[in-house]
């Protein structure tokens, strides 16, 4: 593929089973060389439902989670968005019968127990696929097997930084 100067470029799209640890790459200023992070490397050393930040832009983090298996009940005052970069992920979403959290809460929040509330339906997403998880709304997400996810967030109580694990060093 070539690019508008007329330059050879590929896409290489990772995944758990096959990546490569990024590094710093000086640019200039086109948006092919920019790259996510070492997400898959994060989500190779972390927990289950684990949520590790890999960007932060103010208050907006990008959070990479391992899901496996069926993840606890979680609420948000605000949108959030779930990219699946590897693996397949059910996501299970609920309109509570009552507020669950408060409107000036931060990230999402983890519930005890199921929610009381309608069922609203699930979302199969498979790589490549974005869902949104709807502010005010219970969800949960479930993976048969391993599943890597991008979730576009607010900084919130279980936000995990690694800062010095992830980031390269010399």
């Amino acid at each position: 593929m070539q690019d508008q100067l007329g330059g050879q470029y590929s896409t290489a799209f990772g995944s758990l089973g096959q990546y490569e640890k990024g590094g710093v790459e000086v640019i200039n200023d086109n948006p092919k060389h920019y790259a996510f992070s070492n997400m898959f490397e994060v989500a190779t050393g972390a927990k289950p439902y684990e949520k590790v930040a890999v960007a932060k832009n103010l208050e907006y983090v990008l959070e990479v989670i391992r899901a496996e298996g069926t993840s606890g009940w979680r609420a948000t005052p605000h949108d959030e968005f779930a990219l699946v970069m590897d693996g397949s992920l059910e996501v299970e979403l609920l309109d509570p019968d009552e507020q669950l959290v408060s409107d000036d809460a931060s990230g999402s929040i983890g519930l005890e127990g199921t929610p009381a509330g309608k069922p609203m339906g699930r979302v199969q997403a498979g790589r490549g696929h974005m869902t949104l998880l709807p502010a005010g709304k219970a969800y949960r997400l479930h993976s048969d097997g391993v599943a890597v996810v991008l979730l576009q967030t607010i900084e919130g109580p279980d936000t995990v930084y690694r800062w010095a694990d992830i980031c390269q060093t010399v």
